[in-house]
C-alpha cells in the first residue's frame, strides 16, 4: 500500500508556521527520539513524507484519527502529543481536569492518565460530520460505551446502531469505524491500547466526506 498524500480531514493552521499548536513540535520530538527519518516515520504512519513536513510544521492541524494514528506510530499517547504528559502519574482524573480538545469538529477529553498502556477518552462525536469514510486497521483492542445519542459502528462488513448504554469491544484488526447516527451526535467513553507497530495507524478506504462518523 503507497503513503497516502493527504488527509481532506486535517485543516490548514491559521497564520501558518509561525503560529505552532502544541502538537507540532511534539511530533518531531518524537520522530527524532525513535530515531526514525521523515520518510520512514510518513511510511509507517502511512503518509506522505510532505503531508508529515507540514503536520511537523503546523501548517496542518492534524484530526483526531490521525493523532490516534501518529500516537501508535510512535508508541504514546494523544495526550503527549499535545504536551498534556504531566510530571507526576496521578491515577485520578477529576471532574474538573484537562479541557476539552478538538480536531475536525470531534470534541474530546482526557479519561484516563498519561502513560499508560491504554488510553481513555471521553469523546464527543458531532452529527453530519465525518473524519471519512475513513476505515482504520492497526493492532490492539478498542472498547467503547455509548454515553448519550445514537452511534453507527462499523466492524468488517457488519454494521451496528448503539444506542445509550450499550458497549463494544473489539479487535482494533477488524476494519472499522464509528460516527453519529442522529442529527444531535453521540457522546462515548472510548478506550485503546497502545501497541508500537510497523501496522501501527492504517488507514484503508475513501477520502473523507462531510456527513457522519471516526
Amino acid at each position: 500500500m503507497t503513503p497516502r498524500p493527504e488527509d481532506p480531514s486535517d485543516t490548514e493552521a491559521p497564520g501558518g508556521a509561525e503560529e505552532l499548536p502544541a502538537v507540532a513540535p511534539q511530533l518531531r520530538e518524537l520522530r527524532r527520539r525513535a530515531g526514525l527519518t521523515l520518510e520512514a516515520a510518513a511510511a509507517r504512519a502511512r503518509l506522505s513524507p510532505a503531508h508529515l513536513s507540514r503536520l511537523e510544521t503546523g501548517r496542518r492541524q492534524p484530526s483526531l484519527p490521525l493523532l490516534l494514528g501518529l500516537a501508535r506510530t510512535y508508541g504514546t499517547t494523544v495526550s503527549e502529543l499535545l504536551g498534556e504528559t504531566p510530571a507526576v502519574a496521578d491515577p485520578i482524573v477529576r471532574a474538573g481536569g484537562p479541557g476539552a480538545r478538538e480536531a475536525d469538529g470531534w470534541t474530546y477529553w482526557q479519561a484516563g492518565g498519561s502513560g499508560r498502556g491504554m488510553q481513555a477518552l471521553r469523546v464527543r462525536v458531532p452529527p453530519g460530520r465525518s473524519q471519512g469514510e475513513l476505515v482504520r486497521v492497526h493492532p490492539g483492542e478498542e472498547w467503547l460505551y455509548v454515553l448519550g445519542g445514537r452511534l453507527r459502528l462499523h466492524l468488517g462488513e457488519a454494521e451496528h446502531l448503539l444506542e445509550p448504554g450499550d458497549s463494544a469491544h473489539f479487535d482494533s484488526l477488524t476494519p472499522h469505524r464509528i460516527g453519529a447516527a442522529g442529527p444531535g451526535g453521540a457522546e462515548l467513553l472510548f478506550v485503546h491500547t497502545l501497541l508500537q507497530s510497523s501496522l501501527a495507524g492504517v488507514c484503508l478506504g475513501g477520502t473523507a466526506k462531510h456527513h457522519a462518523q471516526p
